[in-house]
């Protein structure tokens, strides 16, 4: 018994541990500083629930990372917000630092970053800010490697174009008008 407890106070010192980058991978998914804090609750809650779940002789992170992302997944589905380019998308209500060049181009990263799609976007955080590997995220997201790999050069060259071209234009859908 007391070696149980050990180990489950060591699993939750590790979790703790991870809350930081948890905490970045949310805010960088969602743009909203309380839903990333309310997503990072939920996760550090389940894992701790579920702490017998987890195998020893796996990345704790990636674990963690899973578990937020399926999580934030559900919330998406909840709000029926799968989009985040219209009007209210929260990089629109970001601000820079004020006087900082800094600041503009990290506002410029944060927009192209909301334009990619979600897949895109998921893989590109976890390889280049949470340096997961491409197993880890491979893992992490329940994808193939190659799938990994593909989206995110895709990503890369979707944010290059993003940041040197700008977003491209949406042009209203053209009604079909039928003779009667």
């Amino acid at each position: 018994m007391l070696r149980l407890n050990a180990r489950r106070a060591s699993f939750e010192a590790e979790v703790i541990s991870w809350l930081p980058q948890l905490r970045r991978y949310a805010r960088a998914l969602t743009g909203d500083v309380a839903w990333a804090d309310d997503l990072v609750q939920d996760t550090a809650e389940r894992a701790l629930a579920r702490w017998t779940a987890f195998r020893p002789d796996t990345n704790l992170r990636a674990w963690l990372l899973t578990i937020l992302r399926h999580l934030y997944i559900d919330q998406l589905r909840a709000r029926r917000e799968v989009a985040v380019d219209d009007e209210s998308a929260p990089w629109r209500n970001m601000e820079a630092p004020h006087g900082e060049v800094d600041g503009l181009v990290l506002r410029d990263v944060q927009r192209a970053l909301y334009y990619l799609p979600v897949e895109q976007r998921e893989v590109l955080l976890l390889v280049c800010i949470e340096e997961l590997s491409y197993q880890e995220t491979s893992m992490a997201l329940g994808v193939p490697i190659g799938t990994v790999m593909s989206r995110l050069s895709r990503a890369r060259e979707h944010m290059r174009a993003l940041l040197t071209e700008g977003p491209a234009r949406k042009t209203p859908p053209l009604k079909v008008v039928r003779g009667t």
